[in-house]
């Protein structure tokens, strides 16, 4: 249990929360809450201990570990990608020195039933239970199923982290992460760099987690398949819900509702009062009724109605020019990279008003063909746009491109043509820039600000071709829903690039998925395809342990003699010290029996007992015991191993 006592945080003057209390039980999945800028992340950094509350305190239990992913971190590592994933093993080395002088300190110590000494030998079991995590050989095969599923290919894993950009060397910190099994994950924001296959892999894995998770979210599907309760930050305070995303959504428009309705007889009592105060003010015969009104009018606790995202998004785009039949179509499009081949002679053909999307996995090219129907990279083969077609393209990286020395309104200003002009303090309202915002330099606004800012660029000149990249990246879940009902409502052709599924269902009636250089078409709505999708899966999984059966069976049969006699040799040995080992633990077993009845026992044993001689070495001994099933598994282990080969 992790108790989240009191906690206040406040930056510039400026309160994030007051006295926020909750606690964290043994494998709760809980997602957190609340629009932007009320504190999500500043609280992860609290509980992570990045960061130091104003007020109040955290209590962990004894030598838990805690993890956190931020949105973003650049890494530094001149190390290849398997060999940053298994850097986080190198704490081995500082436990091991840890257990060592434990032990010493335990074995010198003679204070057996004082709470010093118990914490010892806690801490000592606990880090036995860390090498015995850590220590595993398994620790490469793990973390190679991690990496695959988070979209690595094997011959990236000897790749340098360098080579890699930002989002793929998140998916290293997150592998780090899932590779080191803490108490406690940290989430924000896990699924801004993952394409779809990802995140259903990553879903999966999070649902048999053995810890306990707390993450922020824009994808309410990825919230909704995992938490089962939320926690929501409103106006400083907290709200803790023992429900999904969704479910809590509902609880929390109940919970509006009964405030408005507390506040609304609230203020009526109040009016009543403050009338007969009005009434009997100057009237001698009432005045002890008027004093006591007085001060029941002081003593009311006033009823507050929480903030409810009132301030958002309010946009739709400008209606579509009309275009010929045929938007764009594609006839052997190829495109490479120097000497990598992304795309090969893909065919595709976009009628107008289709509203169509690029998926698949990362580095497949969904981003490139993007780019290319925008114009904004050279290609072979042949593109044909039809007549009178105006694009409009937002990158994934639109908002990095942006001139951070301009402010938000030279931003507009720039581009903006005719009496557009006239309306642009309206339209940056319309993205939540108000007042001084408009004057801020672009360099100052956090990501989903910059996002937003985007997006206000492509209100300004009417296209008839939305391509949009990853728009929801940096968006908070109410912008989101306001972005696609927008889209919704549009009437021009939309090509649109998304990892996320919640965004896509509805929008969307036919796909493109990216897959070996080459695109393959799906029609219906993003369930059906993922449906589709997982059932391909399975038959492909099924089919290759078809042919692991196949190529083990070939490989006995390769087997020499001499392989054959050397494997039998290895098994006899590691049988032999198996047994051996034991017969060593049947012994301590029965010593530590002895030791434990003496125990039991302090008015025969009295000196013993007293002198501390036996709780010395019931701890010795349980440690040797310990050590001697350590090393049973093990060579259990090497036996399954080499048994595994030869079957």
């Amino acid at each position: 249990m992790i108790s989240i006592q009191n906690i206040s945080m406040a930056f510039g003057g400026k309160n994030i929360f007051r006295n926020i209390t909750f606690a964290i039980g043994d494998k709760e999945r809980i997602g957190l809450s609340g629009k932007n800028g009320t504190g999500k992340t500043t609280l992860l950094k609290i509980i992570a201990r990045e960061l130091s509350p104003h007020s109040g305190n955290i209590i962990f239990p004894d030598s838990f570990v805690t993890r956190y992913l931020p949105q973003e971190k650049k890494s530094k590592s001149t190390l290849n990608v398997m060999e940053e994933t298994l850097s986080v093993f190198k704490k081995i080395k500082q436990i091991e020195n840890e257990t060592i002088l434990i032990g010493d300190e335990i074995s010198r110590r003679t204070d057996y039933e004082t709470k010093e000494y118990l914490r010892l030998i806690d801490r000592l079991n606990e880090l036995n239970h860390q090498l015995q995590i850590l220590n595993s050989d398994k620790a490469e095969g793990n973390a190679e199923k991690i990496l695959k599923g988070l979209g690595f290919r094997r011959d990236e894993f000897s790749k340098a982290m360098l080579t890699f950009s930002l989002g793929w060397q998140m998916r290293v910190e997150l592998a780090k992460l899932l590779l080191l099994q803490p108490g406690l994950l940290l989430l924000d924001e896990p699924t801004n760099h993952l394409d779809i296959d990802s995140i259903q892999w990553l879903e999966c894995y999070l649902q048999s987690y053995s810890g306990s998770m707390l993450l922020v979210s824009h994808d309410r599907l990825f919230l909704d398949h995992l938490t089962t309760r939320t926690i929501e930050i409103n106006n400083g305070k907290i709200y803790d819900y023992k429900v999904h995303y969704t479910k809590y959504i509902q609880l929390r428009i109940e919970r509006i509702n009964q405030q408005k309705a507390d506040f609304d007889n609230q203020q009526k009592e109040i009016k009543e009062i403050e009338n007969f105060i009005e009434r009997f003010r100057y009237k001698a015969t009432k005045a002890k009724q008027v004093q006591s009104r007085v001060k029941m009018l002081q003593k009311i606790d006033k009823v507050g109605i929480d903030d409810i995202d009132s301030s958002s998004v309010r946009f739709s785009f400008p209606p579509a020019p009309h275009s010929g039949k045929v938007t764009v179509e594609g006839q052997n499009l190829c495109k490479s990279y120097d000497e990598k081949l992304v795309l090969n002679s893909i065919n595709f053909q976009i009628v107008r008003g289709e509203k169509l999307a690029f998926v698949g996995r990362n580095g497949e090219g969904k981003s490139t063909l993007s780019k290319i129907i925008a114009k904004q990279l050279n290609y072979e083969g042949r593109l044909i746009f039809g007549n009178n077609v105006r694009i409009g393209y937002y990158a994934q990286d639109r908002w990095e491109m942006l001139d951070g020395e301009k402010t938000v309104f030279e931003t507009l200003d720039d581009v903006a043509v005719g009496d557009v002009r006239k309306r642009l303090t309206n339209i940056l309202g319309s993205f939540l820039f108000q007042g001084d915002d408009i004057h801020k330099k672009v360099k100052v606004l956090s990501g989903g600000e910059k996002a937003r800012l985007s997006l206000a660029k492509l209100l300004l000149i009417p296209n008839n071709l939305l391509i949009l990249d990853e728009p929801t990246n940096h968006l908070d879940l109410v912008t989101k829903d306001i972005l696609k009902s927008a889209l919704l409502q549009y009437d021009g052709t939309l090509i649109i690039v998304s990892h996320d599924r919640d965004f896509l269902e509805a929008l969307t009636t036919r796909f493109y998925e990216f897959e070996k250089k080459n695109i393959k078409e799906f029609r219906g709505d993003i369930r059906e395809y993922l449906e589709k999708k997982k059932l391909e899966h399975l038959s492909e999984l099924e089919r290759k342990e078809r042919q692991a059966a196949t190529l083990k069976k070939d490989s006995v049969n390769k087997l020499n003699y001499r392989q054959k006699k050397e494997k039998d040799r290895q098994i006899r040995k590691l049988q032999n010290k198996i047994l051996r080992k034991e017969s060593d633990i049947e012994k301590i077993e029965q010593e530590l029996e002895n030791i434990t009845e003496k125990l039991s026992q302090p008015d025969v044993y009295q000196e013993e007992t007293k002198s501390g001689v036996l709780y010395k070495q019931h701890v010795e001994t349980k440690n040797r015991l310990s050590a001697s099933y350590s090393e049973w598994e093990q060579l259990q282990q090497q036996l399954e191993k080499i048994i595994k080969i030869i079957e």
